[in-house]
């Protein structure tokens, strides 16, 4: 009896010990977040004119939320290639000393902007529902991952990549943060259930749910309970809008970002961050709202950039002519999810959509004409290699199947990314904020020219009348003249 007490007395102790460590540990966490937390907001140079664009513009695409589409079919076609810093994308270097850049285009989180000039650059980001944006991860993730599947083993299609990665000018999705840990995640995946698959001699899978074929690939609900979707794709919009992903330049992000993982109760302070460096933004974009968003884009960013590349006297007549070439010599081959085993005809239809930045005549509505037909183009060249890239996974990822996903995962999916989904509630306010805004200045703009139509109208009109009355008076004049004239010698 006296051995029970014993062990009862000490399985107490133990807990009070674990309970101390707990609340020690918690404290511990939550004076490093808030302590991050009032560093950041302190160092925030709050924006006297965000509306207005500075000179230089950072593009903070969060991963799978269009910003492709708008780096291709919009800024490439308003930007010079010499213009753009040697970051974006295909470029993995920074050089912050590089004066004469204008445009950054990364997947790097807000915390790159600690390089940068901050009360010279606008920054610009679009957000999409959460819960979408884990399903298109999941997805690509897939997509890219299948394509070394060509290969009879994991070590040959290793290889290779290698080999085409240090003889190819352009740079591989598997060089891109997020994918450089995603799909090789995914592709070890891939090849290990293939092998799998082999030897218990399977070739066919009884279910038609893509999320859910675990002979070939691996289960959207595994995919999202991994350590590595937890540390990079759940929240992953709250984490890259506050500088705190695995690929960030603060130093203290891991451990801020594992005591938010850790304890959600702190998650309040990440999104303070978050939501006061959306509120600075010059443009927040919605992938949902694609149409809204574009329009909003071509007319907030697209007209002040068509403005400053345009205006006389601008810096940009200073730059020597061996500056462009050595930009554009380094520019040629650019995509962001360009990979090493797809084949070269995607690559070439991208560039040919790029196209070359704005010309002189540029303006908010050839930009718009020039993006449909940008963002159709792009979107066949998306599909098609898609099919190309799934052909040895028989998985068809659409619309009707993710609502097929049982609703106990989409709840998961919800609460891993609570966060995410709270900043995006937060954005799209600010969306509506800037859509109703951008509909007045719309308006406005309509208003001013219906004032300056109807003006030139009635100057017109009353520079014909005096015009008139002044030769009526001419007339009259002569005839009058006349008239004496002729009495006088009568």
């Amino acid at each position: 009896m006296d051995h029970i007490i014993k062990f009862f007395v000490l399985l107490i102790l133990f807990g009070l010990v674990n309970a101390c460590f707990a609340e020690n540990d918690f404290g511990q966490c939550k004076g490093v977040v808030k302590s991050w937390a009032s560093s950041s907001l302190d160092k925030e140079i709050r924006q006297k004119d965000k509306h207005t664009l500075k000179d230089l513009l950072f593009f903070l695409h969060v991963p799978r939320t269009g910003g492709r589409t708008y780096f291709h079919c919009f800024l490439r076609k308003l930007y010079p290639g010499y213009l753009e810093c040697p970051r974006s994308y295909d470029k993995l270097r920074f050089d912050p000393s590089k004066e004469k850049c204008r445009l950054l285009v990364t997947h790097d989180d807000y915390s790159i902007t600690s390089k940068l000039p901050k009360d010279r650059t606008s920054v610009v980001t679009i957000l999409r529902d959460p819960v979408d944006r884990v399903f298109s991860t999941y997805e690509f993730s897939m997509e890219v991952a299948a394509r070394f599947l060509v290969h009879p083993n994991l070590t040959s299609a290793t290889q290779m990549a290698l080999r085409l990665r240090s003889k190819t000018k352009g740079v591989s999705t598997l060089a891109i943060w997020p994918w450089k840990y995603l799909v090789p995640w995914m592709r070890n995946d891939l090849f290990t259930r293939r092998g799998a698959r082999y030897s218990k001699g399977l070739n066919a899978t009884d279910s038609s749910d893509p999320y859910d074929m675990e002979d070939f690939a691996m289960p959207l609900q595994e995919y999202i309970n991994h350590p590595v979707a937890w540390d990079i794709v759940h929240n992953g919009a709250t984490f890259q809008v506050a500088g705190l992903t695995n690929n960030s330049y603060i130093a203290e992000a891991h451990d801020v970002r594992h005591c938010v993982q850790k304890y959600k109760i702190l998650g309040k302070y990440v999104l303070q961050v978050a939501k006061t460096r959306l509120d600075d933004m010059l443009y927040v974009g919605l992938t949902e709202e694609h149409r809204e968003s574009a329009t909003m884009f071509a007319n907030v960013v697209g007209s002040q950039v068509i403005s400053q590349l345009n205006a006389p006297n601008t810096s940009l007549d200073t730059i020597e002519n061996i500056e462009k070439s050595s930009f554009s010599d380094a520019d040629s081959d650019s995509s962001e999810h360009q990979n090493i085993t797809s084949d070269r005809g995607a690559s070439e239809t991208t560039s040919i959509e790029s196209g070359e930045a704005s010309e002189s005549t540029m303006t908010v509505g050839k930009l718009m004409d020039s993006y449909e037909v940008c963002i159709s183009n792009l979107r066949k060249s998306q599909s098609s290699r898609r099919i190309s890239s799934l052909k040895r996974v028989p998985v068809n990822f659409t619309k009707e199947a993710r609502h097929q996903v049982p609703e106990e995962v989409l709840q998961q999916i919800r609460s891993l990314n609570d966060l995410d989904l709270e900043l995006y509630e937060y954005a799209r306010a600010i969306f509506n904020k800037q859509h109703n805004g951008s509909l007045l200045i719309t308006e406005e703009r309509l208003d001013n020219i219906s004032s300056s139509a109807f003006g030139f109208i009635l100057w017109k009109f009353l520079t014909l009348a005096i015009t008139f009355f002044f030769i009526l008076f001419l007339f009259l004049l002569i005839v009058n003249v006349r008239r004496r004239t002729f009495k006088v010698k009568k």
